[in-house]
């Protein structure tokens, strides 16, 4: 799956991007981004005029095989303004990737992943899923730690300290999956009945310094669940559940 997925391929990609945002007067604002892009799906239309089937594998373009695919990804965020420097911030991201023609996997450039300043801020980036998987090597497992579906929620609470100086409480959960199942990464395949008990998740608190043009943030993680273990606290120990990111702008 993973030789498949980063190999050389020419990625003709069409994406449309919607995006809603709040009246700048709104005292509760959401900001809504909508994402669907596909890849060859003409290209593969011509090549069936000229003669190929649309499940052929190996067709070409400019001397390299073509990926084919269909993605969609969905973003939310809303805030609720408690005070004048204090705020709630809820944000939901869902995406799916479709492979299929000409591909049988997605380029490695456009799967999901979670993890890191940004997603889970317990766990580094890369390093859950996809599903229950559990890597056997650590050192080289966030390669192969991507998926064809991703579902991310986090809750922030942010208030001012003193100055410039804000501080953060947040509870991140998440996880990415295989569409498909696959004999080199076990129990990674999306089943409906497992997604609560596959959710990683992961609390903490942050600072942030506001520099008028840009934050300077720093987070500290705390493990609270792995997806790949049974039990809610089954981190193996405290020391090594945390996860600290230093990052430029808030996660969301």
């Amino acid at each position: 799956y993973l030789k498949v997925s980063m190999k050389d391929q020419f990625i003709p990609q069409m994406r449309y991007t919607y995006i809603y945002s709040s009246p700048s007067d709104y005292l509760n604002p959401i900001f809504w981004q909508t994402t669907v892009s596909e890849a060859a799906n003409l290209l593969s239309l011509g090549y069936m005029i000229g003669g190929e089937k649309w499940k052929d594998k190996d067709k070409t373009m400019f001397k390299n095989p073509y990926a084919q695919f269909f993605k969609f990804e969905t973003e939310l965020r809303k805030t609720w303004h408690l005070s004048s420097h204090t705020q709630l911030v809820s944000h939901l991201d869902f995406g799916i990737i479709w492979s299929y023609g000409n591909s049988s996997a997605a380029p490695y450039t456009e799967q999901f992943y979670v993890g890191g300043a940004n997603s889970i801020r317990a766990f580094t980036v890369r390093s859950i899923g996809p599903g229950s998987y559990e890597p056997s090597s650590k050192s080289s497992s966030y390669l192969d730690q991507t998926g064809d579906i991703k579902f991310l929620a986090n809750i922030e609470y942010r208030s001012r300290l003193f100055g410039n100086l804000y501080g953060a409480i947040f509870l991140d959960a998440g996880n990415v999956w295989a569409m498909h199942h696959d004999d080199s990464r076990p129990n990674s395949k999306f089943k409906f009945k497992n997604v609560l008990k596959e959710m990683a998740l992961g609390t903490g608190i942050g600072v942030r310094y506001d520099l008028d043009f840009f934050v300077i943030r720093l987070d500290w993680g705390i493990g609270l669940h792995l997806p790949y273990k049974s039990g809610f606290y089954n981190l193996p120990n405290f020391k090594n559940g945390q996860s600290i990111h230093l990052a430029i702008g808030y996660p969301f």
